[in-house]
């Protein structure tokens, strides 16, 4: 029986970036779905489970995807609601990649780092991607410092991340300022940006002043970097003091976790990929 996978895009336009992916995973058929929303996704859940037996819907899933990760997540809630007995199929969601990058960070922090003993900051850590690399270091251990240009934002964000994840070891701080700057990374040893693309989020003199760091990851592609001298392909690359990452020497651990989860799909019919189970996933490859 065929793989099939239905992609349900909250873009007007399926990602052709996932879908990609999802060739390459194996996939038999790729059905793919744009300007998905809550309110009609149920027709296309039901197309989903209710055509095959459910000792077949092993062979069917559904990814989650598009720009938007609240739209994302809202998308996800509606899915998997819909689902029911044995009429599951497992899901995935990845919207604007931020899941499957989190998880990639993190694993190539804990390549270099004991993550229970080690103390972050994450720059732009009230994004979608920042806020799931806090989320995944303080589940291994880490003591996060959560930084934003505002601090209303960063406390809003340590709130709602309450929720998820044991938020002892996480604390609130603004970037914005040079002292609050200063504050927020003194004595890490982890430095990790996750702002928006074109954001200088942190300079090299204020990174060369950490005499803690060991590690800085920049996930920014697109120039200027969101950490000066961090240049997008660096891979472990050493910078005096500590090693650095960019955005694509993290890629290519994404890309395998992206991959190894749409094939985790097809193992059985009642996964839920969120950043958790991806993170997981990944420490496995």
């Amino acid at each position: 029986m065929k793989k099939i996978l239905i992609q349900l895009d909250t873009d007007p336009f399926p990602s052709t970036f996932d879908r990609v992916v999802a060739v390459d995973a194996g996939v038999d058929e790729l059905f793919s779905y744009g300007g998905v929303t809550p309110e009609t996704v149920e027709g296309l859940v039901h197309g989903a489970i209710f055509t095959r037996s459910p000792r077949d819907l092993v062979n069917t899933a559904i990814f989650v995807g598009g720009s938007h990760v609240a739209a994302g997540e809202a998308l996800l809630r509606a899915v998997t609601k819909t689902l029911f007995g044995p009429f599951k199929v497992s899901v995935m969601m990845d919207s604007n990649g931020s899941n499957t990058t989190a998880a990639a960070t993190v694993l190539t922090a804990a390549r270099h780092l004991d993550l229970s003993n080690t103390t972050a900051v994450v720059l732009g850590g009230t994004g979608p991607v920042g806020c799931r690399v806090t989320q995944l270091l303080l589940g291994q251990g880490a003591t996060v410092r959560l930084a934003s240009r505002s601090l209303d934002r960063s406390k809003a964000t340590c709130e709602s991340l309450a929720s998820v994840v044991n938020c002892a070891k996480l604390s609130a701080h603004e970037s914005q300022s040079d002292a609050g700057l200063a504050a927020a990374c003194a004595g890490v040893d982890l430095v990790v940006a996750a702002g928006a693309a074109k954001t200088r989020l942190i300079s090299a003199a204020r990174l060369q002043a950490i005499s803690t760091l060991k590690l800085a990851i920049d996930l920014n592609a697109v120039a200027p970097p969101g950490i000066e001298g961090v240049e997008v392909m660096d891979k472990a690359r050493e910078h005096a003091r500590f090693l650095a990452y960019g955005a694509i020497g993290v890629g290519g651990t994404k890309m395998k976790i992206h991959l190894a989860a749409i094939k985790d799909l097809f193992a059985t019919n009642d996964r839920v990929l969120d950043t958790v189970a991806i993170y997981d996933l990944g420490k496995s490859i």
